[in-house]
């Protein structure tokens, strides 16, 4: 077994194993338990009653955070000549369209999020072997394929995420940073988890939201009351 750093001593001891807390105790106590030299983020992971085997139980969307997520993403726009002005005048960091498919075609992936629109889609669709793996492929379902780019690149730079539930029925979403006060934390995770709330499919039967964990880059997990949640 690993031993345990100081830090990650001090950290554990300050959480209580059997409790469950509160949205806002818990965004207090992530920072005193994060002790990283970095900004370290801030997450959260969701363990969801759902099959998602079962496409009529696969539970995806994307939610606005209204503080942001405190990360400076590099947007990629493709699309043709009449987009470029706007892609650029809304913020984005890279457009174009054919010589930056065909670089992706051949592994760079110096980007974080890419916005496109239905007709440049056909072009796009052979990047799957290398977008998909890493969670880079345009989905109308998550905003970033739109006939709107303008609009598109600005939410995705205010702090709009996009989340989707894993095979094992868990979605892992960062939410902010450490270095936000605890209302900033809290108030992003309620967001996120009043949109997967309301994405619960009709299909799904039993307990929907089993779980909520929050947690800083290294730091241990904290559980959260998964009742209150869904009362609020």
């Amino acid at each position: 077994m690993a031993k345990l750093s100081k830090a990650r001593k001090e950290a554990l001891s300050k959480i209580e194993v059997d409790k469950v807390y509160t949205l806002s105790e818990a965004s207090k106590l992530v920072k005193e338990i994060t002790s990283s030299k970095f900004d370290a983020s801030v997450d959260i992971d969701i363990k969801l009653g759902v099959d998602p085997k079962n496409a009529n139980q696969m539970v995806r969307g994307t939610a606005a955070l209204p503080h942001g997520t405190g990360k400076d993403l590099k947007v990629l726009v493709l699309c043709s000549d009449e987009n470029i002005k706007e892609a650029k005048d809304a913020g984005a960091d890279i457009v174009g369209l054919d010589d930056l498919i065909k670089k992706i075609r051949e592994g760079w992936v110096d980007f974080d999020v890419i916005i496109t629109t239905p007709a440049v889609m056909p072009k796009i669709g052979a990047l799957g072997k290398v977008l998909g793996p890493r969670g880079l492929m345009p989905n109308p379902k998550s905003g970033t394929v739109t006939t709107n780019i303008g609009k598109a690149v600005e939410d995705v730079k205010k702090g709009k995420i996009d989340f989707k539930v894993d095979k094992y029925g868990i979605i892992h979403t960062m939410i902010g940073k450490a270095s936000f006060d605890a209302k900033k934390i809290e108030e992003n995770a309620n967001e996120v988890l009043q949109v997967i709330l309301k994405l619960k499919p009709s299909s799904a039967k039993g307990t929907y939201m089993k779980s909520v964990t929050m947690s800083s880059t290294m730091s241990p997990g904290i559980k959260i009351d998964t009742r209150a949640l869904e009362k609020a």
